[in-house]
């Protein structure tokens, strides 16, 4: 029996787990967790970002409540037997200083090295969300990673209280499900609507309190309580000057082809990863990653750090930073018309339809919400569903209407190359 396809085929994971699922990644469940916060800004709305820690979550799942769970689903039969039989007559030893204990029977837990594992550790927390919902929290996971996220008026004096009660009963479900929250490192931002003060309340939980903070890491990420992603391009940079630090070191015994292998491994991997989050920040924000990405070019072909950047850049294929983010935009944005990304992206890019349809004018372009919305439009312009539609309907029709996404992303990035060095 398959089962990825049947869990996937009979909707039975959360739509707000993105955890080992194809076509979702940690970058689109962050755009889904910021793009509820730039939308709340736009709004004039207030907003709680809360980033939940789990202690060992998946040695700790009960094969008993596992199975109800499973059942509860409507999977039965030889289907619920296989499961029960993968799950059953699981041992554990310990390796050390050449001495290896004797084996114990696991009667808790799933394997994480497998490709069910974090599927089944999935179906165990999924109603974990009708509680953070009964709260009027809005959530989304990453396998064990949890975002709870709530948007508010900035005079309401209760969103202390609210979020104590929703963690408090998040650990009331956590133990009754044999997890345990670590309030402790657990990371609470208050996103102020411009204007408004900044909340200053600590909550407490069971005795542990939770106090707020200026930023924090949420999958390799780190977000701020202004979405501006200072902290995070800060993170960025410093580790990756060092290895450019030590590559170059070692330079002039390296070939240019080996140098820029591992500047690519090493360095220009940081840069890109998650860098769709950052569409629609202004040059001078950004700026620091070009600059680590021009140290990276002159150090591949051994120039001085003031040589002109623009041929080095070209002659190694590597488009801008401002240019790669839009690129990586644009491509979710392809997936996402294409039925191929999460069904909460998909949402966010619809076709364009005229008033009277003209092929010639339409083909391929997406709809534009408008920027004159009630609200901040600072924040409505960095909305994914309101700057990359407008990216897209920018592109040539031969791009926008490429028939598979292989073909796509090369015709894009060679349309974004003609921009930027021709």
């Amino acid at each position: 029996m398959d089962i990825l396809p049947f869990v996937s085929n009979n909707n039975l994971l959360d739509p707000n787990q993105s955890g080992f699922r194809a076509g979702h990644s940690t970058e689109t469940a962050l755009l889904a967790v910021t793009e509820a916060l730039h939308g709340a800004k736009s709004q004039s709305l207030s907003s709680a970002l809360l980033l939940l820690d789990l202690s060992a979550a998946f040695d700790t799942v009960d094969h008993r409540i596992l199975r109800s769970s499973l059942v509860e689903m409507g999977i039965s039969g030889s289907a619920l037997t296989w499961f029960e039989s993968y799950l059953a007559d699981r041992s554990y030893q310990v390796a050390w200083r050449g001495s290896l204990s004797s084996p114990h029977t696991l009667s808790t837990g799933v394997p994480q090295g497998s490709v069910l594992g974090p599927v089944l550790f999935s179906l165990y927390t999924k109603s974990l969300g009708s509680v953070i919902s009964a709260h009027g929290f809005s959530y989304h996971c990453y396998a064990d990673d949890t975002q709870l996220f709530l948007s508010f008026s900035p005079s309401d004096t209760q969103v202390p209280a609210r979020i104590s009660a929703c963690l408090a009963d998040i650990s009331a479900w956590m133990s009754a499900h044999h997890l345990k929250l670590n309030l402790g490192k657990t990371d609470l931002l208050f996103l102020p609507v411009k204007g408004s003060p900044m909340i200053d309340a600590s909550i407490t939980v069971e005795d542990s309190i939770v106090s707020p903070s200026q930023s924090a890491r949420s999958l390799g990420v780190t977000l701020d309580n202004q979405l501006c992603f200072s902290s995070h391009i800060a993170a960025i940079t410093g580790p990756a000057v060092s290895p450019l630090h030590n590559i170059r070191r070692i330079r002039p015994f390296l070939t240019q082809e080996a140098t820029q292998l591992l500047v690519q491994a090493l360095v220009i991997s940081r840069l890109d990863y998650c860098n769709s989050l950052l569409a629609g920040l202004p040059a001078c924000a950004i700026k620091p990653l070009q600059l680590v990405q021009n140290a990276a070019a002159h150090l591949v072909f051994n120039q001085p750090k003031f040589t002109h950047i623009t041929p080095l850049l070209s002659s190694l294929h590597w488009l801008p930073i401002a240019a790669h983010i839009r690129f990586k935009s644009l491509v979710l944005a392809f997936q996402a018309a294409r039925g191929t990304a999460p069904p909460y992206l998909q949402s966010l890019i619809t076709p364009y339809t005229p008033p009277r349809p003209l092929r010639s004018t339409s083909s391929g372009k997406r709809t534009v919400p408008s920027l004159r919305a009630p609200g901040s439009s600072s924040s409505r312009s960095r909305l994914f569903s309101v700057l990359i539609p407008r990216w897209w309907n920018d592109l040539p029709q031969s791009v926008r209407t490429a028939e598979s996404l292989a073909i796509f992303r090369k015709r894009l990035k060679t349309h974004l190359f003609r921009l930027h060095y021709h």
